[in-house]
């Protein structure tokens, strides 16, 4: 029997969030456990007239690919997905882990290396596509989130299956507000840390690109963060978890760097390239449904009550110029003693907006 739940995710994926039409080719990606919602997701493309085409992996292929290939191709940029990325009209990426520690033991420089192949293909995708990404549940989800299955199906569908046109009225309030201001404060634990806006303006998302969704996020001006920064949460990027990380700014770059777990780490994604140490995007967390850190970015930046900071490229859309191979969030919690400063006025304080 088909579970009514995938269906309607599957709804909002293909007619809401990524607005396929008739004639539209479209990518469809994901793993081979999210076969359910694969499925669904392929007769919403069809009944729309779209024209999907799929590509569904074995997970073991990523660590199969990472112990075996050469420098020559950890560098290689496929000039099929190349294709593919030019000539589609939109993706949708459905994220179901088997084990979401396989890739935790792979070197670093590897996945740096991948990383800056893989850009051109990213690029075009993320700033000249549709797309759209999501989970679906696993037992791996399911762990990390310290949940059962079951508990973590209900949490998934209960951040996904909403009324998105309606977040997207409530998110336009807080925009407004932000948008007029020109300087970011934030200030607590360990944390005093500013940034101007100035000219820039946020981007609402409300079910458009990422499912759950529900934040604003801004491109900071490239040279103007500076004070410091303590990220309670850990950063999870390419399989690793990064904890315990402090960071210092001056004239936008990072200039100083710690971590109490896999320090190692955070320096070799920091030199990347140029742009790894400058921020790329401040978002500002509104989903206030998702209350549990769940070491999955997709969800956690979107907590209600808390902000991330992009290390790496910016989207173009918000106006940002930093240019990097990397995009890494690393979330911040503001529900206690926190507060964010709009040009010297609080706007926040402790997770909840006074706007």
């Amino acid at each position: 029997m088909r579970d009514p739940r995938i269906e309607k995710l599957a709804d909002i994926l293909v007619n809401y969030s990524a607005k396929i039409k008739k004639g539209d080719t479209v990518i469809i990606r994901g793993d081979e456990l999210g076969k359910p919602l694969l499925l669904e997701v392929y007769r919403k493309v069809v009944e729309a007239g779209g024209n999907p085409l799929t590509s569904v992996a074995f997970e073991e292929m990523n660590k199969i690919f990472y112990d075996c290939a050469s420098e020559e191709q950890l560098s290689h940029t496929s000039r099929i997905r190349l294709y593919e990325a030019k000539n589609c009209d939109a993706v949708i990426i459905v994220h179901a882990p088997a084990n979401s520690k396989a890739l935790s033991a792979v070197d670093p420089s590897k996945m740096s290396l991948k990383s800056k192949a893989n850009k051109p293909v990213s690029e075009i995708i993320v700033n000249k596509k549709r797309w759209v990404l999501t989970n679906y549940p696993t037992q791996a989800l399911a762990q990390d989130a310290e949940m059962s299955l079951d508990e973590y199906e209900e949490f998934l569908f209960s951040a996904t299956n909403l009324d998105w046109a309606k977040v997207d009225r409530e998110q336009e309030s807080i925009k407004k507000v932000v948008d007029k201001g020109n300087t970011i404060r934030i200030v607590g634990e360990d944390t005093d840390l500013t940034f101007s806006i100035k000219g820039r303006k946020g981007i609402k998302c409300a079910g458009g690109c990422n499912m759950p969704d529900g934040e604003i996020f801004y491109a900071p001006v490239e040279n103007s963060a500076n004070g410091h920064i303590y990220y309670e949460f850990p950063a999870i990027h390419g399989g690793k978890e990064v904890s315990g990380i402090r960071l210092g700014f001056e004239k936008g770059k990072v200039v100083k760097a710690t971590a109490e777990k896999n320090e190692e780490y955070l320096f070799a994604m920091l030199d990347t390239d140029k742009g790894a140490r400058f921020i790329g995007e401040f978002g500002i967390g509104t989903n206030y449904g998702i209350k549990k850190f769940t070491r999955d970015i997709l969800f956690d930046e979107k907590i209600g009550g808390t902000i991330h900071l992009a290390l790496g490229r910016s989207y173009k859309e918000s106006g940002g110029k930093n240019d990097s191979a990397i995009h890494w969030d690393m979330i911040k919690d503001l529900r206690v003693k926190v507060t964010i400063y709009l040009d010297g006025k609080r706007i926040q304080e402790n997770g909840k907006f006074l706007i």
